[in-house]
């Protein structure tokens, strides 16, 4: 493993951590809205928005550790036929139209972001800006860009014959 793999590995870790926190979180909140509206009849104000963006949060910064794991789901029973260098191929340029999309939907949601806090945007019920949350979602969609990149030079060197 070289030094970017770490990096990258080290970063996406410490943002899943992250996310975990998130998710306890929202789950103490929603346990104690519970408790609440049940004992004293008084449920906490806005927990539907809170675990809302806590739920944003929790997706933006665990699904780029997700990513680097190989956490999702491929099927590749088509794939599977063709020779290895046909499948690194189009491995490869899954990759890179993924990077390529990704990057885009990184940069415009930075964009979206931007203008909701320029409008002052905010939910309804607790006043709550929207924008520290876009922001979270972009930065979890960058270092997924970046995983993809780092996947992207593994695969390519695979094609030239180097690292198996």
């Amino acid at each position: 493993m070289n030094k970017g793999e770490k990096l990258v590995g080290m970063l996406t870790g410490f943002m899943d951590k992250l996310a975990g926190i998130a998710m306890l979180a929202a789950m103490f909140l929603v346990v104690a809205n519970v408790v609440l509206r049940a004992t004293v009849g008084k449920p906490i104000l806005g927990t539907y928005e809170y675990v809302g963006f806590i739920t944003t949060v929790i997706i933006g910064l665990a699904i780029a550790h997700c990513a680097y794991g190989n956490g999702h789901i491929a099927v590749g029973f088509i794939m599977d036929k063709f020779p290895k260098k046909v499948r690194l191929t189009v491995d490869a340029l899954v990759h890179l139209v993924s990077i390529l999309f990704l990057g885009l939907f990184s940069y415009y949601i930075v964009d979206y972001a931007a203008s909701m806090a320029l409008t002052g945007e905010v939910s309804p019920t607790t006043r709550t800006p929207f924008y520290p949350f876009v922001y979270v979602v972009a930065i979890g969609m960058s270092v997924l860009c970046g995983v993809l990149l780092l996947r992207l030079f593994n695969i390519t060197m695979r094609i030239r014959g180097k690292n198996g």
